[in-house]
């Protein structure tokens, strides 16, 4: 009898220590996004691609920009095992030209640490706007 229960608690710590944890991974496509020179007015949204290479649903926590210029959409729906999702980001081109250097800081149930997205490029000037910058003041 000794040697059945030795047996049988031996079987079940085996089982329970090869059990495989259940945890969601995120891998994203890139973590920067180029938009290279960009027109003013122009459609400021892309999209940072990921999947979730994880065993357990993957949940977006929360998604925030270092400006109110650029706003990150994350999907609301936790993504499945193997599924792919996106986080939209929407940069304001009807600002001022100049360089876009914008950090996307994202919370997930896959880590404690937040991941860390980058958008950069370049807003080109309204059109007119350098023509009456390099015109000077008119003189009466």
């Amino acid at each position: 009898m000794k040697k059945y229960m030795i047996l049988l608690f031996m079987s079940v710590f085996a089982l329970t220590s090869n059990a495989q944890e259940k945890k969601a991974e995120i891998n994203f496509e890139t973590d920067v996004i180029d938009y290279g020179e960009i027109a003013h007015g122009a459609d400021g949204l892309r999209e940072f691609k990921f999947t979730n290479t994880g065993n357990a649903p993957l949940v977006i926590n929360k998604a925030y920009s270092t400006c109110g210029c650029t706003v990150p959409t994350p999907p609301k729906d936790p993504i499945m095992p193997g599924d792919t999702g996106v986080i939209k980001v929407k940069y304001n081109t009807n600002l001022a030209g100049g360089p876009i250097r914008k950090t996307i800081t994202v919370y997930t149930n896959a880590s404690k640490e937040p991941y860390t997205l980058k958008i950069k490029g370049t807003l080109l000037p309204e059109k007119g706007a350098l023509e009456k910058e390099q015109s000077g003041p008119i003189n009466n």
